[in-house]
């Protein structure tokens, strides 16, 4: 005898009604090499997947008239799982680093950023500069801009300027990157 669940099957953050759960007069029918059986009431659908010894999974709720599968249990969440992880690895994550400026910073200061900023683009980061402007210096906007031209001109041509310097409140930011792209692994 099959053993039905009683809750929603959770995939991720997808979640699914199993044989008793599914509320609908009438259901279009998949089975389980994806072949379309046909529309059928749910007390057929139910009685077809117990003859063949697998288990009515909705897939498709809001469809007109729902969609249901019949499939083994752990077969449909081995698929699922699977087609999830296949999205998951095809998701590039873009990690953005931030270094932060003053527009009137130190030599020494400036020295130290500049050597983090290009062990961070040798690395394959993406980076954001960031000038923070207070008070009074934001009547100085010109000192952010030549300062972050001197950044651009100090790194070299190997980088790419995905946004040019603009002022975002009291921020001139800009974004580089490495041309390469492809990040060294340690």
């Amino acid at each position: 005898m099959i053993q039905f669940p009683k809750k929603k099957l959770n995939i991720g953050s997808f979640s699914w009604k199993i044989n008793e759960q599914i509320h609908a007069r009438e259901v279009r029918v998949i089975d389980a090499e994806g072949k379309q059986i046909g529309v059928m009431t749910l007390e057929d659908a139910l009685k077809k997947s117990k003859e063949e010894g697998v288990d009515l999974i909705e897939i498709a709720p809001k469809a007109n008239p729902p969609v249901c599968r019949i499939i083994e249990l752990g077969k449909f969440k081995y698929e699922e799982e699977k087609k999830l992880k296949k999205q998951k690895k095809g998701t590039k994550t873009s990690d953005i680093k931030e270094i932060r400026f003053s527009p009137f910073i130190g030599d020494a200061d400036y020295a130290t950023r500049l050597e983090r900023v290009k062990e961070f683009l040798t690395q394959g980061f993406k980076l954001r500069a960031v000038v923070k402007f207070k008070g009074r210096q934001m009547g100085s906007k010109q000192f952010g801009y030549n300062l972050l031209n001197k950044l651009l001109k100090d790194v070299g041509e190997n980088i790419n300027v995905d946004m040019p310097p603009k002022f975002i409140g009291r921020h001139l930011t800009t974004v580089i990157s490495p041309v390469t792209g492809a990040r060294k692994k340690d």
